[in-house]
């Protein structure tokens, strides 16, 4: 991802008063995809009307800096159900859910509880609870990917 591209959006988004959840560049050089995911300070559900304005305030200054082209297309949507979990705010906003976390730590990829976030000697940590009910607390910067488990209820 280009560094540009991706200040570009966050500052845009931090204007607007929406969270950067995630940022992917994908399509072919010629026709670039530019998929924005975002969400809600006030942790409200992202509606179409917010996907509108987002996409509304960023096709001007990504025109204007010309940093993908003028041929490229811009998605703008919400996290979805599975989102990825980032920061502290994620960790203790989500706590009771299910998560399926990518951590050298935890052995690999394991669905675990969340159980929330803390500060640990000044680091960033996650608590959650594996399937064995065993409590692991691990650095933010030990996670490698941490997303959301939907499950359908019947």
């Amino acid at each position: 991802m280009n560094p540009l591209v991706e200040a570009l959006v966050a500052q845009t988004l931090d204007e607007l008063g929406y969270d950067l959840v995630e940022l992917r560049q994908g399509g072919t050089q010629r026709r670039p995809v530019l998929e924005v995911r975002i969400d809600r300070r006030d942790g409200g559900s992202v509606a179409i009307a917010d996907c509108t304005r987002v996409s509304r305030a960023l096709e001007p200054r990504l025109d204007a800096s010309a940093l993908l082209g003028s041929d490229y297309v811009l998605e703008v949507s919400s996290p979805g159900v599975e989102r990825l979990l980032r920061g502290m705010g994620d960790w203790r906003r989500f706590a009771g859910r299910s998560a399926k976390v990518l951590s050298p730590l935890l052995g690999g990829r394991v669905e675990v509880e969340i159980l929330g976030a803390e500060e640990v000697d000044g680091v960033e940590t996650a608590v959650v609870r594996d399937q064995r009910g065993v409590e692991h607390r691990i650095p933010l910067s030990a996670v490698k990917e941490a997303r959301l488990v939907f499950r359908w209820n019947k």
